[in-house]
C-alpha cells in the first residue's frame, strides 16, 4: 500500500494520474489478489491501404508500472502459421520489427497498450495479438485479439491469348490481378465490331479466362478485361485477329468466286468483240452494195442518154 500511494503521488505530481490504474487500491486490503486484465475494444477493424489506423489495447492493472510488459504480434493471412513479432514495451524499451521502423508505435505507453499502424499495407492484414504482463500480477486474461484487413483497389491486371489464330482453330484469353481487397470481379467483353459480354471461367481468385472455339473473321476484334471492386477498376486489352489459310473451306469458296468473277469478265469482254466486229461487218456489206447500184444505175441509163441523143 505504501508503494502505491508513492506511485499516485509521483504520477500526480506529473500530471500523469490516470484513476483508471489505481481506483481499486483503495477499495479493499485484498487488491493483491485482482488479476491484470485485458480488453479489446474492438474485435476487427478495416482500413485502406496507405492511411493509418489505431489498434486498440486496454488493461487494467493495480501494479505499479515499473516492469509493464507489453508485446504485439501479427499472424498475417498470407502465412498465419509464423506469427512475426510487431513491436514491445519492456521495462520502459521500445522495440519495434526492423521492418516496421517509422510505421508502427505505441500511443499512449505505458498508461494505454495501444498502437498506431501507419502507411498500411496488404501485407499487414491478419490477426493482431496483444499480450500484456505487469508482474507479480497473474494475468486473467492477459491477451488480447483482433482481426485486420486492409482494402486495396485492383492491380493493373495483366492480358495475354493462347492458341489457334487460323480460321477454326479455338483460342483462350487470360487475365489475371496481383492485389486487390476484396477480391477484384474480373470480367471479359468483347469491344469492336461489336460490343459482347463474355462469360468467364475464373481459374482462381485473382484471374479469369475465356476459351473462344471454332473462331472466324467475326472473332477479330479488341477485347478488354476488366478487374473491379469497390476501390475501383483496372483494365487491359488484347486484340485478336483471325487469319484465314487457303486450306480453309473460306479459302477455297473465295478462290471460286473470284475465278467465276474472272470468267464471267473475259465472256462479257468476248461478246461485246463479237458484237462490234459483226457491226463492223454489217457497215461495210451495205456501203458496197450502195456503190454496186450507183454503178449498176450509171451503166443502164447511159445507153439511153446515148440513144437519146442521136435521135
Amino acid at each position: 500500500m505504501k508503494e502505491e500511494r508513492e506511485e499516485w503521488g509521483s504520477a500526480h505530481q506529473q500530471g500523469r494520474y490516470d484513476p483508471s490504474h489505481f481506483c481499486l487500491s483503495s477499495l479493499s486490503p485484498s487488491i493483491d489478489t485482482v488479476a491484470l486484465r485485458v480488453t479489446m475494444r474492438e474485435s476487427s477493424l478495416k482500413v485502406v491501404q496507405g492511411d493509418f489506423v489505431v489498434l486498440p489495447c486496454s488493461f487494467f492493472t493495480s501494479s505499479p508500472l515499473s516492469r509493464l510488459n507489453v508485446i504485439w504480434t501479427l499472424a498475417p493471412f498470407s502465412s498465419p502459421e509464423t506469427p512475426i513479432q510487431v513491436i514491445v514495451y519492456d521495462h520502459g524499451q521500445v522495440i519495434e520489427d526492423p521492418a516496421l521502423i517509422g510505421r508502427v508505435g505505441f500511443t499512449g505507453i505505458p498508461w494505454s497498450a495501444d498502437i498506431v499502424l501507419n502507411d498500411t499495407r496488404v501485407s499487414d492484414a491478419g490477426i493482431y495479438r496483444c499480450m500484456v504482463n505487469n508482474p507479480p500480477e497473474t494475468a486473467d486474461p492477459g491477451i488480447g485479439e483482433l482481426v485486420l484487413s486492409v482494402l486495396a483497389p485492383p492491380s493493373l491486371p495483366v492480358c495475354q491469348w493462347d492458341g489457334d489464330i487460323d480460321m477454326g482453330g479455338s483460342v483462350t484469353l487470360s487475365c489475371s490481378v496481383a492485389e486487390g481487397v476484396p477480391t477484384p470481379e474480373i470480367r471479359w467483353d468483347k469491344l469492336n465490331p461489336e460490343e459482347i459480354a463474355l462469360p468467364i471461367n475464373m481459374e482462381g481468385d485473382l484471374s479469369g479466362s475465356v476459351q473462344i472455339v471454332n473462331v472466324s473473321s467475326q472473332t477479330s476484334g479488341l477485347y478488354r478485361c476488366s478487374a473491379t471492386n469497390l476501390l475501383g477498376t483496372e483494365n487491359c486489352y488484347v486484340n485478336l485477329s483471325i487469319y484465314s489459310t487457303p486450306d480453309s473451306p473460306s479459302g477455297i469458296l473465295q478462290g471460286v468466286l473470284l475465278t467465276l468473277s474472272m470468267s464471267l469478265v473475259l465472256l462479257a469482254l468476248l461478246a461485246l468483240m463479237l458484237w462490234l466486229h459483226r457491226t463492223g461487218q454489217d457497215g461495210r456489206w451495205r456501203e458496197g452494195k450502195e456503190e454496186e447500184e450507183e454503178c449498176y444505175n450509171e451503166i443502164r441509163y447511159t445507153p439511153s442518154l446515148m440513144k437519146r441523143s442521136f435521135v
